[in-house]
């Protein structure tokens, strides 16, 4: 696997907890952002949290599995 693949999957996995830890901590800047906004509008602020906690999740899950499986 060459190094720039290693990063994408580290990316991955980065974000994955960086998106699952504001959604635990409900960190307000993160849900004030313009693309997080637009999930808070449609679903609420619990709802927009528990999409970012799956989303992070999902993230995360794809990095561990190009690690495993690549």
């Amino acid at each position: 696997m060459a190094p720039s693949e290693y990063f994408i999957l580290i990316l991955f996995i980065a974000l994955g907890l960086f998106s699952l830890v504001a959604a635990i901590w409900n960190i307000d800047w993160y849900f004030q952002t313009d693309g997080a906004r637009m999930f808070v509008q449609r679903l609420g602020r619990n709802g927009a949290r528990v999409f970012y906690i799956l989303l992070g999740l999902a993230l995360i899950a794809c990095g561990v599995a190009g690690f495993v499986y690549w």
